[in-house]
């Protein structure tokens, strides 16, 4: 912006290098150039400095670092899902200048070398956990360009296929599968907050506190208030409790029951005469207690009447926001997006696509 159309762009990370529109010198992957200086302005690499460490000595540190792990997740980026292609990319032009100088004649890792890298190096205890705290580093540089007064959470958990004998893989009944269970928090910009692969067979709930509540108290640090959604599987009282206990609002499914429907017994018969196309919806607030709950809670019940239905659609949820029963209903139904934020991890950058025998090196490819 602000250049002539016939300019070059300049670029900060790498002063050599200016991206201009000419079709005769187009690349497939010249698109990271630009990740590569986003990369650069948020200071990835000062951050990888900050929260890895590099314990290899001698002649195996002819690659930096910081130039295997861009490799890594540029080429994931780029649409390369595994380390098949690296041997190839090595000397793609794009792959060699997005890295340090020192791989800009010598090209860029092969495979061999960014295996081990990824399934021995980034799978040691320190640098796993460094993962963790780099991803969330990185989020916390855009958070702070432009970042309101309240954070919202999606919780979710996923399916992902197995075909071989990977270490912690099991058979799920509810996806009808043998495959991992991760669990992902992500904010309502659809940024990845946190994740956790999870053996096939665990409950969708499984690790939850592991996952959500460090992250509230890093957001309520920054004096935000907080707001949590979830589907049917976090319907837990412990859940409940752990997240009034630090004050923060909630909206979650829970499944229906008989002592649920005699409370809106009122909106269940169908409506005299005939629908039209346009659904029949109400809405019901009420106070109510499960038995494994301590106290009662607010429900709120969205009933809807559709022509050609012989019976409504009923949804519960459990809250306890003080909003209009239909605003509440319409918050948590934003929770959707995280759903599709998922199929766009799974789709895009192939987050799924676990090949490897050990479960560590599975969670460092996939959601380290």
């Amino acid at each position: 912006m602000g250049e002539s159309p016939n300019q070059p762009f300049q670029l900060s990370f790498n002063a050599s290098l200016k991206i201009d529109f000419q079709g005769s010198r187009v690349t497939s992957d010249g698109g990271l150039i630009l990740v590569r200086e986003l990369d650069e302005r948020l200071g990835f690499g000062q951050l990888i400095e900050q929260h890895l460490t590099d314990s290899r000595r001698g002649e195996n540190t002819q690659f930096p670092f910081a130039d295997l792990l861009r490799q890594s997740v540029y080429s994931r980026l780029a649409g390369y899902e595994d380390l098949n292609d690296a041997e190839r990319l090595s000397q793609d032009p794009t792959f060699r200048l997005i890295g340090s100088e020192k791989i800009w004649d010598r090209g860029a890792a092969l495979t061999s070398r960014l295996q081990s890298f990824e399934t021995e190096m980034l799978a040691e205890e320190e640098n796993f956990a460094g993962l963790a705290r780099l991803n969330r580093a990185l989020i916390g540089k855009a958070e702070a360009v432009d970042s309101g007064y309240r954070m919202i959470l999606d919780m979710d958990s996923t399916e992902v296929p197995v075909y071989g004998e990977q270490e912690q893989s099991a058979y799920n009944g509810y996806f009808e599968s043998t495959c991992f269970h991760p669990l992902l928090l992500f904010n309502s910009e659809g940024d990845c907050l946190a994740a956790k692969l999870r053996p096939g067979n665990v409950h969708s709930a499984k690790g939850w506190e592991e996952v959500l509540l460090p992250e509230i108290e890093r957001q309520q640090a920054m004096g935000k208030e907080v707001a949590f959604r979830a589907d049917a599987a976090f319907a837990r009282p412990e859940v409940y409790e752990a997240l009034e206990e630090r004050g923060v609002k909630y909206a979650i499914r829970i499944p229906a029951n008989e002592s649920l429907e005699r409370d809106i017994a009122e909106l269940l018969p169908r409506p005299v005469g005939r629908l039209s196309q346009k659904p029949l919806v109400e809405y019901k607030g009420f106070l109510y207690q499960a038995a494994s709950w301590k106290k009662a809670r607010r429900v709120v019940a969205k009933v809807e009447h559709h022509a050609g239905d012989l019976f409504p659609r009923v949804g519960f949820i459990v809250t306890n926001l003080t909003l209009p029963s239909r605003a509440v209903v319409r918050f948590y139904n934003k929770r959707g997006t995280s759903e599709q934020w998922i199929k766009e991890g799974k789709q895009a950058v192939k987050m799924t696509r676990l090949s490897c025998h050990r479960f560590r090196s599975n969670e460092v490819c996939g959601f380290g």
